[in-house]
């Protein structure tokens, strides 16, 4: 424990002063909030026939739509991409670096960790398949493990058109979702058209998160507006225009906030755009002075990808191993009461337990140097040992000369550096 603590002082005292630390704390909340509202309200269900069957808390109670308040995070997530991608290729254009160089080593952190969780699930379906096992029940596994994929796609996209949103104003694709919506509710449009607002209703906090960059947010004025102008117009899309409460897809239901995005969702994720804006002043002040509440949001940020995509497997691995033992409480049952609401939190830990497991085994293939990784997977440990050296030890190191040139930087630094 001392070992931990020492070097979580040491990567407090090795980070750049220049480096905003309430950036990567508010990746590591949105990462969070995605992973446990997936666990709290995704339940897969025997049915009578033999197969699974995908259901919701929030279609049997309906009453806990305000808990999709709370982990539905992507727009704060969105929000850090676009102040980053930003940012980052302002940075890389001032070096002199090419977009496709740019490009190429942004997306290369996003999928190359995807390629394991697609081999991984492709075997297992395939063996699924040979043993028998129902197609739906295979089709509901392969939806729940894959569903993370949507997301990356998405942000792909965005993070590539990043030179085109670099001075756009979140006002153009909030107007598009607006009509998308007016033509879909009100006229009679195809509900297809809705799939339009897959791009325009991502664009809205990923260009919040350029207009961060340009330094047209830094005011509080800012983060109110967006907070209390967001939160009163998704309060009266909700009471007068009949939006669903849910900030989250639930089963069964005629429309989803979220696939695709609604006018609902946007003015919800603009609030708490506005709500992670007015919260950098006190998260810099709190990771300044905790070391380790700083070393593990760098670990979480590390971690993000394998934890993202992994997540989902994790509690399908815990349910498919518990089947075992019969149907237990909060894992098998149907979620109709709020007695499986205690008994899913007490499912938590162990969803937790199964994702460490995922993430020692296949976290390599999040890292640039599997050597590195591979002793951070003997030893979880020697994470913080590895992240102390994140940061260079020198504020303004001097410049290498060409007769001695610098080595190559620890990959870990460079991933803190960037993320």
């Amino acid at each position: 424990m001392d070992r931990l603590r020492q070097a979580a002082h040491h990567l407090h005292v090795a980070t750049p002063p220049t480096r905003d630390r309430a950036v990567d704390a508010l990746r590591a909340l949105a990462i969070l909030g995605i992973i446990l509202g997936h666990w709290l309200v995704t339940a897969l269900v025997p049915a009578g026939d033999g197969t699974l069957r995908t259901t919701s808390p929030l279609h049997h109670m309906p009453w806990l739509a305000p808990i999709s308040w709370v982990f539905q995070t992507l727009a704060v997530f969105f929000l850090v991409g676009g102040h980053v991608a930003t940012r980052s290729y302002t940075s890389a254009r001032a070096r002199g670096t090419t977009y496709p160089q740019w490009l190429h080593a942004r997306l290369s952190r996003l999928f190359t960790p995807v390629a394991a969780v697609l081999t991984l699930w492709t075997v297992v379906a395939l063996g699924l398949l040979a043993t028998g096992t129902d197609l739906d029940t295979i089709h509901t596994l392969l939806k729940l493990a894959l569903s993370p994929m949507w997301f990356l796609l998405v942000f792909a996209a965005l993070t590539a058109a990043t030179p085109l949103v670099l001075r756009l104003n979140p006002v153009w694709p909030l107007a598009v979702v607006l009509h998308v919506d007016l033509a879909r509710f009100g006229l009679g449009a195809p509900p297809s058209l809705g799939w339009l607002n897959l791009a325009a209703g991502w664009l809205v906090p990923f260009t919040v998160g350029a207009a961060w960059t340009r330094g047209e947010l830094d005011r509080r004025r800012a983060g109110w507006t967006l907070l209390l102008s967001g939160t009163a117009a998704t309060a009266a899309l909700i009471t007068w225009a009949a939006y669903p409460a849910s900030m989250v897809g639930v089963p069964g239901a005629q429309v989803s906030n979220l696939n695709p995005p609604t006018l609902a969702a946007v003015t919800f994720g603009l609030a708490q755009c506005g709500l992670a804006l007015l919260l950098r002043g006190s998260l810099r002040r709190t990771l300044r002075r905790r070391p380790t509440a700083w070393a593990a949001v760098a670990l979480i940020n590390l971690s993000a990808m394998t934890v993202f995509l992994w997540h989902q497997t994790a509690l399908m691995a815990t349910t498919a191993t518990a089947l075992t033992a019969g149907h237990l409480p909060g894992l098998h049952t149907l979620p109709d009461n709020p007695a499986w609401i205690a008994a899913r939190l007490a499912w938590l830990p162990v969803f937790a337990l199964a994702l460490l497991l995922c993430w020692a085994a296949f976290h390599i293939h999040e890292t640039r140097h599997p050597r590195a990784a591979r002793r951070t997977r003997r030893n979880p440990g020697t994470a913080f040992t590895e992240l102390s050296k994140a940061a260079p030890q020198r504020t303004s190191p001097p410049r290498p000369s060409p007769a001695h040139p610098r080595p190559p930087e620890n990959p870990r630094a460079e991933a803190v550096r960037h993320a």
